[in-house]
């Protein structure tokens, strides 16, 4: 029997805000699993917890009830030096804004996270490089982001995520600043990063982007509405010309 493992784990997930004197009960008992190589969208309106529930994925906040379960490992109440070392370990991030920093170069982004993970520059700049090419940008190693196209520089931030060897990809809105075309052509990319094994949660609101997932869990008023396997549409099949 062929064993999956679950590489992320949420039981009965709450968080909530005060604001003012009153508290806002965004997320309220989250419960869902995703598979090592899964490729899951998550969608939802302004509103719908999406945001919240990618941070606290994301070990930038901590729920105030439930347990989140990452690769096996508990993630609860760590100071920010764990979270830290934990996000560069396995997670990597690709923001609709591409938070790529202006002053390096596309190498040197790519380069960060193993930078942070200590790798020695001559190494860490090799790595970098493979993973520009991979993402077909070799050739801009030396740009700097206001060089690149938009598109380009998703590509530099999904090579940047890529890098440190994470256990999952979390991309947010990643195709929400492009146009159709390239739209596509960043998710032909995530899908191929899909089809080598890599675990991959998309958040958006763009029902052509979610169904080139393999499952759409729908998030309405902090509550899953709906989770269910998808027929993937493959970018690259796309007439988007």
């Amino acid at each position: 029997m062929l064993l999956v493992l679950v590489m992320i784990e949420l039981k009965n997930i709450h968080k909530s805000y005060t604001i003012g004197s009153n508290s806002l009960h965004v997320l309220k008992g989250i419960n869902f699993k995703v598979a090592e190589g899964e490729m899951v969208a998550i969608m939802g309106s302004s509103g719908s917890g999406k945001s919240t529930l990618l941070n606290i994925l994301g070990i930038l906040d901590d729920a105030d009830e439930g347990e989140y379960k990452l690769d096996g490992k508990i993630i609860k109440n760590l100071n920010e030096k764990i979270a830290a070392r934990y996000r560069n370990k396995f997670l990597g991030f690709v923001f609709q804004s591409f938070n790529l920093i202006t002053y390096k170069n596309a190498l040197d982004n790519v380069a960060l996270p193993l930078y942070y993970q200590g790798v020695k520059r001559n190494i860490r700049m090799e790595k970098a490089m493979h993973y520009l090419d991979k993402v077909g940008l070799a050739d801009w190693a030396a740009h700097l982001p206001n060089e690149l196209s938009g598109g380009e520089k998703q590509r530099v931030a999904i090579a940047r995520a890529l890098a440190g060897n994470p256990k999952v990809l979390l991309a947010d809105e990643p195709t929400g600043n492009l146009d159709s075309t390239t739209s596509y052509e960043v998710m032909e990319l995530i899908q191929d990063i899909n089809d080598d094994g890599k675990t991959i949660l998309v958040v958006t609101h763009e029902n052509d982007i979610a169904h080139m997932c393999k499952r759409i869990v729908n998030l309405k008023d902090g509550i899953i509405t709906d989770d269910s396997p998808v027929n993937q549409v493959r970018a690259k099949m796309i007439d988007y010309v």
